[in-house]
């Protein structure tokens, strides 16, 4: 039995590399929404659900985390994962303390990545789910 591919948002402002990953993730069967900023991603995820979010911790609008805080505020349940170019430590266990499930710095392998989405999501990477 088929299931629904992971709904994945990724918030980053490098646009170069939200087209490559969406381009990526498209083709591994997950559906992507890509934004370039904080507020748009709060606005999206207002509209729409996700299973996991990507998000970037130094966005030109707000801090990664702030955006964190609001998701986790919004939708409890959602699996944030954390990437940076800029990884601190510090950030880590910030982000970790206020929920995300991972933090990963850029550049990150894409099959690192896209299994993380899948653990976050509580799925296996070959489409199956958690048998509950």
């Amino acid at each position: 039995m088929a299931t629904d591919p992971v709904r994945l948002l990724v918030v980053d402002d490098e646009q170069g590399f939200l087209d490559v990953l969406a381009k990526r993730m498209k083709r591994r069967g997950i559906d992507v929404t890509t934004v370039p900023s904080g507020a748009e991603a709060i606005q999206t995820l207002r509209k729409q659900d996700f299973d996991v979010a990507v998000v970037d911790l130094k966005l030109q609008d707000m801090d990664g985390l702030e955006v964190l805080d609001i998701f986790k505020k919004m939708v409890p349940e959602l699996a944030v994962i954390m990437l940076t170019g800029h990884g601190s430590s510090e950030a880590a266990a910030e982000g970790m303390a206020k929920g995300a499930c991972e933090y990963l710095s850029k550049p990150c392998d894409l099959e690192t990545l896209v299994g993380k989405i899948h653990e976050a999501a509580g799925r296996s990477p070959d489409g199956g789910g958690d048998e509950d």
